[in-house]
């Protein structure tokens, strides 16, 4: 999960028509198809003012791959493509974990003057916890 501000980004799975080459959204046109237990995303058409690695090209193209590593692991894999930039394509792995924990939204606290209460409630009851002390 990846989370900024409110992007959100739409994959579409199966064939369709593209976008035309003009048309580029922020996240771009990413397409999905399976390839057996295989999840592979292509996305082209990346909005030039979302700037990858200081860089802007028409023709940067990426390619995901999501598959299962176990029942508690997924497995990300990307490759950049963009010969305009690149002289070869470039990628990596990395493997996901499932988190068995509370996730918060990602939220500016610009303003928000309780925050400072909340981290010093936080702080006292985890020194009291530690002490053994019980409210």
């Amino acid at each position: 999960m990846a989370e900024m501000v409110h992007d959100a980004r739409i994959i579409r799975i199966g064939d369709g028509p593209r976008l035309p080459p003009h048309v580029r959204p922020w996240m771009g046109d990413s397409w999905g198809h399976w390839e057996g237990d295989v999840l592979v995303v292509k996305t082209t058409n990346i909005n030039p003012i979302h700037r990858f690695r200081g860089n802007s090209s028409e023709n940067l193209k990426v390619i995901e791959r999501f598959s299962r590593i176990d029942e508690e692991t997924l497995l990300y894999e990307f490759t950049i493509d963009d010969p305009t930039v690149y002289t070869s394509r470039w990628g990596g792995k990395v493997p996901m974990k499932a988190l068995h924990d509370r996730l918060y939204e990602y939220a500016c606290h610009e303003g928000n003057y309780a925050l400072s209460n909340i981290l010093g409630g936080a702080r006292y009851q985890e020194r009291a916890e530690a002490s053994g002390v019980r409210d």
